[in-house]
């Protein structure tokens, strides 16, 4: 800390996120809040924003000059300008359809159809324009350059994990799941080579053994591609290339609709690539 305050947001998140650690209990409080409700923060007042961030008014100024700024205004000023610049934010956007589903009368099955399919587009659109393209091919490259792939998740994310080995298996790359089976993760991630590449997915609450596979990886060398939802997850600590991802939810019903989006495109981009170096196009069909 102390070098010159960052004049964008994409700048600021990024220092918050990599001193994090450096800083103080309730600095960190004002770190996690502030990631994790950035309009909020571009909206509120300070009182506000302290009283829901659960620390008072003076941690905010604290917070703000521990990344080179004059006041948590002139800060505030990065989020307001964020807001502006996008669209009408994700959260809005559910929030808004989640108050139109309370307030109807016709709870049927197809009224919920409508609201999960809007609020997944929604969640397709937050993607589209969130996921940085020197992201995606790095994440490519590491994979096309890759000994073996080896993909973990477990729950919810779990699908993602056993489709991304199944098409990559399809395109003929070496490719292992680890899933765990009778409890030997940890054995399947000592399997890690350093010319290998670990593709790691978990979402809060994050799931220990997956933060233990990447951190495995991690020791041994290998690059860690990491698929998880905010930038302070356990899971980002030990990333090569993180990917942020906002799936739909509504009424606490998590979608992977985005997360499997992702994942496809990784999968096809990886295909082009495989393809175009081994001069053949049977991995079409996957």
């Amino acid at each position: 800390m102390g070098a010159k305050a960052p004049a964008e947001y994409t700048m600021l998140r990024g220092r918050i996120v990599s001193e994090y650690s450096d800083l103080s209990d309730r600095l960190q409080r004002v770190a996690r809040f502030v990631l994790d409700y950035p309009d909020d923060v571009a909206l509120g007042t300070t009182a506000a924003i302290s009283a829901r961030a659960d620390v008072q008014p003076s941690t905010l100024i604290r917070f703000a000059k521990a990344f080179g700024y004059d006041g948590f205004s002139e800060m505030q000023r990065l989020f307001r300008s964020n807001l502006t610049a996008g669209r009408k934010s994700y959260r809005d956007r559910i929030a808004a359809l989640k108050q139109e589903l309370g307030n109807g009368a016709d709870n049927s099955a197809l009224v919920l159809l409508d609201t999960f399919v809007r609020a997944n587009t929604a969640g397709l659109e937050h993607l589209r324009d969130n996921v940085p393209g020197e992201d995606l091919a790095r994440a490519v490259d590491l994979l096309s350059r890759a000994a073996a792939i080896h993909v973990v998740a477990q729950r919810r994310a779990y699908p993602l994990a056993a489709y991304m080995f199944y098409a990559l298996r399809r395109l003929g790359v070496l490719a292992h799941l680890l899933d765990d089976t009778g409890g030997m993760l940890p054995e399947q991630a000592s399997q890690i080579e350093p010319d290998d590449v670990l593709v790691a997915i978990s979402y809060m609450p994050y799931t220990p053994r997956v933060v233990e596979a990447s951190e495995t990886a991690q020791e041994i060398g290998a690059p860690v591609i990491v698929l998880t939802d905010q930038p302070l997850s356990p899971l980002a600590r030990h990333s090569d290339v993180c990917f942020l991802v906002e799936d739909a939810a509504v009424h606490d019903f998590r979608s992977l609709n985005a997360s499997m989006c992702l994942v496809q495109t990784i999968i096809v981009s990886l295909g082009l690539s495989v393809g175009a170096l081994r001069g053949d196009s049977n991995w079409g069909d996957t």
